[in-house]
């Protein structure tokens, strides 16, 4: 048992946080990339020297990479032998405690005194890694190869100065290759800064007494989480999700996880889920188990986190399925679509048991779409990344909260006259889904709408997203949320990708249109017992069609629930 005092212990716990904090603002400020700068995908932590261990990670970072850079970490301390002050590593082997390849990871050794104390990691989303398709969301892909170039861990600076060779491969095998050098010197110098914040909590409280809590706070952290977990009653709990497609065979995939509840902790076995695909939605373990121990922390949020909150959880390796890829299966879909099957399949599993906690299922996609190309206004070339919000799932408490993030991090869709001052393109339509939430008597959120032309030259499209084929779950009773939809205009003709939700190299002519539909989330309890009144009021604000209306929840709204002027001028200056 720690000596340390309560309030230093909270001292030392803020101060690690805001150390991770200083790295995420800094990382962001100086990013050249939209989808850093703008979107927030990326993520700082501070970590154990040789086991990777969680010890922080800031508050805006994905919580996807919450446990994969730990493993990420555990890989660069096996390989690197001769870590040394000045040193970054970069990697993004998805097989080495990664997720896919565009998300980039950097690492640096901290010294405190001559000893090395901690690594100081960061992941940022790269626009593109090279491969097949611009943007790398290769929805074909059938090897790792074709979706870009992968790095095992290698040191990029070494002692402070980067290594000019090492740069010049990896420039030389990705596009837009000058416009990587901004993201870079951010992604470094973010742990730079992070290094001086750290140098300066240890120089105020000590070594010693900044160690002594940091593992205070892990063995609190595992009690805390063993209290919660004591929440559900022993047994076994059985869930369930699917993805549409893995991009190459148009067939479901399934997730199937049994939950075992004992001894205040939570076994995971995902025996039975799909074997390994041929397509681009394999799952490494690592996002696998980072799956895991996010959707728990959406169910606890009130846990600390650090590499205490996820000991009570077990996690049987997936062997023989696609949610345990090696090499070469592709995996570019892994991060950002299988690991929110994943956290599906635990909510569902655990609903009934927890339903307080918990709630239907959110939209679940990072709705991931690339355009590259070169703008002729300049003749340079770009790759153009977008994420977009979904539905939420309706709750015991509320309805969904609509245009939401994606389950694994708090990334948002970059702001559309951002993306209209950087690319050729024009956002012609930007909407909510309407009739998208999932019936329910609290229903899901509501996805949205976009529609982006291309103004001028010619240009490439690709896409990996999810939900194509079945809504969102509901819970309890709910219906199930809207699906999404991808429709392409091109030269007077409309066409729907085969897979639905995911395909590649689309060619794009300059006046060609993309519309797409994000999901919304799945409602929560009966439909026919939500309040008339709250039916009503979402038909005012068009949020579902009188049809959809008396379909979904059994009102009639028609001339026999007419609303007069003053009445609906009411409704729909209610804040929302």
């Amino acid at each position: 048992m720690s000596g340390l005092d309560p309030v230093t212990l909270a001292v030392i716990q803020n101060g690690l946080k805001q150390v991770c904090n200083e790295m995420d603002l800094a990382f962001v400020r100086a990013a050249f990339s939209p989808v850093i700068s703008e979107a927030l995908d990326r993520s700082d932590g501070i970590y154990g020297p040789d086991d990777g261990a969680l010890i922080a990670q800031g508050d805006l970072g994905l919580p996807v990479f919450v446990g994969t850079m730990q493993f990420g970490t555990r890989y660069v301390a096996e390989r690197i032998k001769d870590p040394r002050p000045g040193d970054v590593v970069i990697a993004n082997d998805p097989y080495l405690g990664g997720t896919h390849l565009m998300d980039v990871r950097f690492y640096r050794p901290f010294f405190y005194e001559g000893e090395m104390l901690f690594w100081l990691a960061n992941t940022g989303h790269w626009p593109d890694t090279g491969g097949m398709v611009p943007g790398g969301f290769s929805a074909n892909a059938t090897e790792v190869e074709q979706e870009g170039l992968r790095l095992p861990p290698v040191k990029l600076y070494k002692e402070g100065q980067v290594d000019d060779e090492i740069l010049a491969i990896i420039l030389s095998n990705i596009r837009i290759a000058d416009q990587r050098i901004g993201d870079i010197s951010a992604q470094a110098s973010a742990l730079a800064v992070g290094e001086r914040r750290l140098a300066a909590l240890l120089d105020r409280y000590g070594r010693d007494v900044v160690l002594d809590g940091i593992a205070e706070l892990r063995r609190r952290a595992a009690r805390q989480m063993r209290a919660r977990l004591d929440e559900i009653p022993d047994g076994t709990y059985q869930g369930q999700a699917s993805v549409d497609s893995d991009g190459v065979v148009d067939q479901p995939l399934d997730i199937k996880v049994s939950i075992e509840k004992r001894e205040s902790a939570l076994h995971f076995d995902f025996a039975g889920s799909s074997p390994p695909c041929r397509g681009p939605m394999n799952s490494v373990l690592a996002t696998t188990m980072s799956s895991v121990y996010l959707a728990i922390k959406h169910i606890f949020p009130e846990v600390p986190i650090n590499a205490g909150t996820f000991e009570p959880l077990h996690i049987t390796p997936p062997d023989g399925t696609f949610l345990h890829a090696h090499y070469p299966r592709p995996v570019s879909g892994c991060a950002a679509e299988v690991s929110q099957r994943i956290a599906e399949a635990v909510f569902d599993a655990l609903v009934e048991v927890l339903p307080e906690r918990l709630f239907a299922a959110p939209a679940g996609t990072s709705g991931n779409f690339a355009l590259g190309g070169v703008d002729p206004a300049g003749d340079r070339g770009y790759v153009m990344y977008v994420i977009s919000g979904g539905g939420y799932g309706g709750s015991r408490h509320s309805d969904g909260l609509s245009n939401g993030c994606s389950t694994i991090g708090i990334s948002k869709t970059t702001p559309i006259e951002v993306m209209e001052q950087r690319y050729p393109v024009l956002f012609e339509e930007y909407s909510l889904h309407q009739g998208s939430g999932g019936a329910g008597r609290h229903r899901g959120g509501f996805g949205v709408n976009y529609a982006v032309r291309l103004r001028r030259g010619e240009a490439r499209a690709s896409m990996v997203m999810d939900h194509g084929r079945v809504g969102p779950n509901g819970a309890l009773g709910g219906h199930t949320g809207g699906v999404n939809r991808v429709t392409v205009e091109h030269g007077g003709d409309s066409y729907t990708p085969p897979h639905l939700s995911k395909a590649q190299d689309i060619e794009l002519q300059a006046g060609d249109l993309v519309r797409v539909s994000t999901p919304g989330g799945g409602g929560y309890g009966d439909p026919f017992e939500r309040d008339p009144a709250l039916v009503v009021e979402d038909l005012v604000r068009g949020y579902y069609s009188r049809q959809q209306a008396r379909k979904l929840f059994g009102v009639a709204v028609g001339e026999d629930l007419a609303l007069d002027e003053a009445a609906t001028a009411a409704l729909r200056a209610k804040p929302r």
